[in-house]
């Protein structure tokens, strides 16, 4: 047990954290394999809901911190992979009736105003013109860094031969 103040209070900080994450996380943890055992039965329609249920709960999972948003995309991704590769089962097919809808009536066609064509207010187009380019302001010339950071190196004086 530690027993500096600090350490006390991270330790109650980190189990409530702890507490509260694990709701999240079991939430996913359980959609998602409820998810995989609707697809694995083949039912296309549970399989759908279930899955959309999982990509929600690991999402929201995603959004609280409790898993990285890679780690739940990841785990939608082989989600969706497994319920691509379902293989359908075939449905019962039951002919059902067509019914007909039925034409709706048209509409009578809008008179034409009785007003003149100079009382209609229009307002002439005005295009803006495009404001001029002004020239880039020239920026203060820089040094050479390199040239002005590197001295030229001192000649040293030749050396002495001594031939004999």
């Amino acid at each position: 047990m530690a027993n500096i103040k600090s350490q006390i209070k991270r330790n109650r900080q980190n189990e409530k954290r702890r507490i509260r994450n694990r709701v999240y996380r079991g939430a996913a943890r359980t959609a998602v394999k409820d998810a995989r055992s609707a697809i694995v039965a083949g039912d296309a329609e549970t399989s759908k809901t279930a899955l959309l249920l999982a990509i929600s709960q690991l999402d929201r999972a995603a959004q609280k911190g409790v898993l990285h948003k890679n780690n739940a995309a990841r785990r939608k991704s082989r989600l969706m992979a497994q319920y691509a590769r379902m293989k359908p089962v075939p449905a019962k097919t039951v002919a059902e009736p067509k019914l007909e809808e039925p034409v709706a009536e048209a509409k009578p066609a809008r008179k034409a105003s009785t007003r003149p064509a100079a009382a209609k207010a229009v307002e002439p187009e005005v295009k803006a013109e495009p404001k001029p380019k002004t020239a880039a302001k020239p920026k203060a010339e820089a040094k050479p860094k390199a040239a002005a950071a590197k001295k030229p190196a001192a000649k040293k004086p030749a050396a002495k031969s001594t031939k004999k």
